[in-house]
């Protein structure tokens, strides 16, 4: 029979997990698998198209050229080019022979306005940073090692109950011992529970996360708005009639009114314009599906943890509706699940739990532990016959 106990006591001493109060869990991830994509793709993407842009103004030099006449200087037809660039409007006669001005100042802005996007995409990675980093690796930490040490209190408490057992010489006053805390509900670590039931009332990360993601909506809005109003625009518009009566050349009478120059860098701003609102375009449905995570709980989770004496949320139905800090944290557990080593002991249990043939006597890791340690989840029917004999 001591062999017997010994091998349960190896078998829990197992099960016990590593002390881990030394390292503070500094591999955390404190941004979603979807989020860092989201952010890789709405600030890289700008600027790798950034790139892009000054390699082909590098590489092909101006990015746009203008026929002089033959009769001008080298001196004039640099001015020539330097000032249609300047300026760099279009001059179109209507059909009353006035002149209309059409800016083409988007092919100029092109880099620019990508590094403002750019930036203007990594606002809201900075928001999180600053408004919800702090205080979610502060729950993460808790909570992990709050779930970790829940795990190993009822360990812990299955060899209490082992050697109580052995040191017992009446069966019926441990069974009673037993029976009486399992309804005064000693076995149970309140904290956890009452710590994660206060961040379901909480609405600080939920709402900086809705916020983070509403403002990458906004602002791809106002990226189409720019493509559409501004690039639209002049999409197809690869030559340009620039006047260049001003300055060095205005009291020359020999000049013509306009000359014809050509942007040589169409092909690119076309590329630029496309690709971006493609990308952006399937960055959308991203977004929300981001945001409509926040509209349901993440229930497996939860469900292996309830085989913790104190960790009992789903059977109390506590709770209630899913946009609060709870829900956030639970789907930062999910991306950090490496970090909890209780998840993977306590999903092998649930799997044992369910093939085992006295299911309706385990609830708990106690239960199921008290049964693999060789003691009955409740008390044996041999125990319990006399009780009813001496009480009809």
């Amino acid at each position: 029979m001591s062999l017997a106990h010994t091998a349960a006591e190896y078998m829990l001493s197992d099960a016990l997990l590593p002390d881990r109060r030394g390292s503070r869990l500094k591999g955390l991830r404190l941004e979603l698998p979807l989020d860092k994509i989201i952010k890789f793709v709405t600030v890289g993407f700008p600027l790798l198209l950034m790139s892009l842009a000054f390699a082909q103004e590098f590489s092909s030099g101006s990015p746009f050229s203008c026929f002089s006449p033959s009769n001008f200087s080298v001196r004039q037809a640099a001015y020539v080019d330097s000032s249609c660039w300047y300026s760099l409007a279009h001059h179109k006669q209507d059909e009353s022979g006035q002149y209309q001005v059409k800016s083409l100042w988007p092919h100029k802005a092109l880099p620019y306005s990508l590094l403002a996007l750019a930036v203007a995409m990594y606002l809201p990675v900075l928001l999180w940073q600053y408004a919800a980093v702090p205080a979610l690796s502060s729950d993460l930490l808790f909570i992990i090692s709050e779930l970790d040490k829940s795990y190993n209190r009822s360990i812990r408490l299955v060899q209490h109950m082992l050697k109580i057992r052995q040191k017992s010489s009446d069966p019926h006053v441990f069974w009673d011992e037993l029976e009486k805390a399992r309804k005064e509900r000693y076995f149970e670590f309140a904290l956890l529970e009452r710590y994660l039931a206060c961040k379901q009332r909480s609405h600080s990360l939920v709402a900086t996360y809705l916020l983070r993601n509403s403002l990458l909506l906004l602002f791809t809005s106002a990226t189409y708005l720019y493509l559409g109003y501004f690039h639209l625009d002049v999409f197809f518009q690869e030559e340009f009639n620039c006047s260049i009566k001003t300055g060095l050349l205005h009291a020359e009478t020999h000049v013509p009114e306009l000359i014809t120059c050509r942007l040589t860098s169409l092909s690119v701003f076309q590329i630029v314009s496309l690709s971006s609102a493609a990308i952006y375009t399937l960055l959308v449905p991203v977004i929300i599906y981001n945001l409509t995570r926040l509209c349901r709980w993440d229930k497996r989770l939860l469900s292996i943890y309830e085989m913790l004496p104190a960790f009992d949320l789903l059977s109390r139905k506590m709770l209630g509706c899913p946009i609060n800090d709870l829900n956030v944290i639970l789907l930062f557990l999910r991306a950090n699940i490496s970090e909890l080593i209780s998840f993977s002991w306590l999903s092998v249990l649930c799997v044992l739990k369910d093939t085992t043939t006295q299911k309706h006597n385990i609830d708990t890791v106690v239960d199921f532990m008290t049964l693999l340690a060789g003691l009955e989840p409740s008390k044996p029917k041999h125990l319990t016959q006399p009780m009813h004999d001496e009480h009809p």
